[in-house]
């Protein structure tokens, strides 16, 4: 009927305002952070495993949850993802310094009170 592209395949990313607030906290991150989510964004991955085709360095700790190394491995951004539903939802965004310091398979996304 259109010529619409169906988007329905692709990955859609869950909190983008929140990268946006980490970019905000490290600037130096902004542009691998928006190459990040525009490249997720035209994704279309069906399990863990066609992820890592793409992502070879990222960490897959569970049949959900994933950890993409940002900035030359300076960063560390860890998701869930639905892969059925096609959806990625950030959960949590740092130095790799301050990700030794959590336990990446048990934290949750808290989202920070507003002023």
């Amino acid at each position: 009927m259109g010529t619409f592209p169906n988007f329905a395949m692709f990955m859609r990313v869950i909190a983008t305002n929140t990268l946006k607030e980490y970019w905000e906290k490290y600037p130096k991150t902004e542009q691998s952070l928006k190459a990040w989510l525009q490249e997720v964004e035209l994704s279309d991955w069906q399990s863990p495993q066609s992820l890592k085709m793409k992502y070879r360095n990222a960490s897959i700790l569970s049949s959900k949850r994933v950890v993409f190394n940002i900035n030359d491995n300076k960063y560390r951004l860890l998701v869930d993802i639905e892969f059925r539903l096609k959806i990625v939802f950030v959960v949590w965004f740092g130095s790799h310094l301050e990700y030794d310091l959590i336990d990446a398979k048990t934290i949750t996304y808290v989202k920070a009170n507003k002023k």
